[in-house]
């Protein structure tokens, strides 16, 4: 795979926290960056699993190891160590590309209370 989603500064904080390093116990995974580079794709593209390109590997052996993952909260923990630093110099919400909901632009509708023509009955 020529081109990544990751940079090498953000791989190097994510690794400590994957599963399957050289040094844990038992079976060891197989090349966690591209791992991570595929469920990235996935949740860029918002393709099925199925669709996963066959660079990444076979997709039903991605998704078993991102169901393990998911159980034992390896993502809650690289989001966590990537999040200390986060970077807002370049996020802003403009009104061209975030739309107000019709209520809140002062848009005539929603219910309409009537007045009951038997004014004993309320």
């Amino acid at each position: 795979m020529d081109r990544y989603i990751l940079t090498d500064a953000q791989w190097a904080k994510m690794e400590p926290h994957c599963l399957g390093k050289v040094t844990d116990r038992g079976r060891s995974g197989t090349n966690n960056r591209l791992f991570l580079e595929a469920v990235l794709w996935i949740a860029r593209t918002g393709s099925p699993w199925r669709d996963l390109p066959p660079e990444f590997g076979k997709w039903n052996t991605i998704f078993k190891r991102y169901r393990d993952w998911v159980k034992a909260s390896v993502f809650e923990n690289i989001f966590a160590a990537v999040n200390d630093d986060t970077d807002m110099e370049y996020a802003m919400i403009d009104g061209t590309i975030v739309k107000v909901h019709r209520h809140g632009q002062g848009a005539k509708g929603g219910p309409i209370h009537r007045q009951l023509e038997n004014p004993e009955v309320e």
